[in-house]
């Protein structure tokens, strides 16, 4: 079918609903506009998709929830009656048409006799992870965009341990998704009908309480918080979103004082208006905290994204100045405390293991074999983090430690199977706790770590491509590199290739090792000096990323050769 033939569908479709109808109108004769939002459904790529809110078949929109939610109820409907009872978990965070959507879901669910376990509010996608293991529900959705513009919103689909569904159940349930052909059409069941049949059930603080309990068993060394709790300031910001509903009861509970919340930041906004992003990644997201930090002379601001499952921070630097660190960073500064108490207590589990993803920093890794521990790569995805810790419990094999992925994303304890920013801010709390106790901040923990372990620096250079012509320029530059192989980057000898699509590592003498991973479309390059660089399409965005990872003795060393990478790159694409 053409675009064109869909949107004349979507066009004579009296009962549309009213503001798409609207919207519809204003697109009248804009043929460019219409194209994109009929040319083709939005893409459902590994459990879930994202998008721009409004109208058409590759937009966010209440259509599009249904034809997702139907697509896992079919799924659902095949694996029996048993399957379906156990229900689907639902959360949302402050994002446009996040509640109405979350309902959609439900009602969708509804129609096939599935229940729904709805929060009666926003709240963190953690939470909804550990929702669906407490309830022994089947899957769990959570309508979030993450950290991506206000105009933006999507939806996650979670399988019965509580992570993202690994990629077997994801591509059964994708098909299932791309089967049903008019999401105009999709049956639903209205919100008393639901309550009347007994197949919605609303949930709040009682979740909480169990979640909140869990989060207590973070904490390390409690009489170190007991000690440092009076003397140590956090500034706190939810950037709007849905870390305000548990962030400070999470660090009160673990017995933190000293922490102040953002106060323009604290209240939901699905405009996020005090923030161009809200993106704990990006500097700019610390305006406010930072203002507030200077203020009350704080030793960490720490801000969660809207959905809460990304953690960055901002640290004093010697000089008074804060700066703002790395996932990479962050996620050494953990692991190398966590590791620290537990060799000083005897407390090392033997057969403990961390978790990385292949794009994430070799910092990590050489903190964990410092410390005779064992760090596994995964794919990138907390799903595959997520389906590690699975089978670990199955076999008993391996004992999980930590886990992390390099975009802001960290995991301590296994009550949640995603990652965890609620998690993550009682752990960096008390990390910084540590370094004050030794009359230190983070900053100079970490150059601590890097005086010890050699200086690593990472850099993601994500290019964003709209529409049909975007979509091609991926796939070309992906194939580009695929097909030409470089042999080195800035000078610098490629020591292996990694094809994780063929699943092969290629090395320069022409030695070939099978990788012993899922396959997927991701290329790395192994320097002879310890650096690397990956390349990667996103999965759930018209984006390319670019992944480099640079090693070297000294701060001026690893600076220069990141730039090089960054300038080789930017060659290679504009070519």
């Amino acid at each position: 079918m053409t675009w064109e033939q869909t949107y004349e569908i979507w066009d004579n479709y009296e009962p549309l609903e009213e503001t798409l109808k609207a919207e519809l109108l204003t697109l009248k004769g804009d043929n460019h506009k219409l194209e994109d939002a009929f040319y083709a459904p939005l893409e459902f790529g590994t459990a879930g998709m994202r998008g721009i809110i409004g109208v058409g078949i590759n937009r966010m929109n209440q259509y599009t929830i249904r034809q997702a939610t139907e697509g896992l109820a079919l799924f659902m409907d095949s694996l029996g009656e048993e399957t379906k009872k156990r229900g689907v978990a639902i959360a949302y965070d402050s994002r446009h048409q996040s509640p109405e959507f979350a309902m959609e879901a439900a009602k969708t669910l509804g129609a096939h006799n599935i229940p729904a376990f709805v929060f009666e509010s926003l709240r963190p996608t953690p939470e909804l992870s550990f929702a669906v293991r407490q309830l022994n529900a089947y899957a769990g959705i959570m309508i979030t965009a993450s950290h991506n513009p206000a105009s933006y919103n999507g939806y996650k689909v979670y399988g019965e341990d509580g992570g993202q569904m690994p990629p077997k159940e994801a591509d059964a349930l994708t098909s299932y998704v791309r089967n049903v052909e008019n999401s105009l059409t999709v049956a639903v069941l209205s919100e008393d009908e639901l309550q009347s049949k007994g197949l919605l059930t609303i949930l709040g603080e009682d979740m909480d309480q169990l979640y909140l309990e869990q989060v207590k068993a973070v904490s390390v060394d409690p009489e170190l918080i007991k000690r440092m709790s009076d003397k140590m300031k956090l500034v706190f910001t939810p950037l709007h979103g849905a870390g305000q509903m548990l962030g400070e009861r999470a660090l009160a509970n673990a017995g933190f004082k000293g922490i102040t919340v953002v106060p323009e930041q604290a209240v939901a906004d699905p405009d996020f208006s005090t923030v161009k992003s809200p993106n704990p990644e990006d500097p700019a997201a610390f305006e406010y905290a930072l203002r507030l930090g200077k203020k009350i002379d704080a030793d960490i601001l720490v801000a969660t994204d809207p959905d809460a499952d990304r953690l960055g921070i901002a640290v004093k630097t010697a000089v008074g100045n804060y700066e703002v660190l790395t996932g990479n960073q962050i996620a050494s500064l953990m692991l190398y405390y966590l590791l620290t108490v537990q060799k000083e207590t005897g407390k090392l589990i033997e057969n403990g293991v961390v978790l990385k993803s292949i794009v994430s920093s070799e910092l990590p890794t050489a903190i964990t074999e410092h410390f005779g521990m064992k760090i596994v790569d995964v794919l990138t995805g907390f799903k595959f983090i997520a389906e590690k810790i699975k089978q670990y419990e199955a076999d008993k094999s391996q004992t999980f430690l930590f886990g992390f992925e390099e975009s802001y994303g960290y995991l301590v304890k296994p009550f949640v199977r995603d990652k965890d920013a609620i998690q993550a801010l009682v752990l960096i709390a008390e990390v910084a706790a540590f370094y004050k106790e030794q009359d230190k901040t983070l900053y100079d923990g970490l150059q601590d770590i890097f005086h010890e372990f050699g200086h690593y620096k990472e850099k993601t250079i994500s290019m964003t491509m709209d529409g049909i012509e975007g979509a091609r320029k991926i796939k070309e530059l992906i194939a580009k590199f695929r097909k030409e192989s470089p042999r080195e980057f800035a000078g610098i000898g490629v020591e292996c290739v990694e094809d994780f699509k063929t699943r092969e590592r290629t090395y320069r003498d022409g030695t070939k090792e099978t990788i012993d991973m899922p396959s997927s479309n991701v290329l790395k390059y192994k320097m002879v000096d310890g650096s690397w660089l990956a390349i990667r399409p996103s999965g759930t965005e018209p984006k390319i990323k670019f992944y480099i990872g640079s090693f070297a003795t000294s701060a001026s060393e690893v600076n220069r050769k990141l730039g090089d990478f960054e300038a080789t790159i930017e060659i290679v694409v504009n070519a």
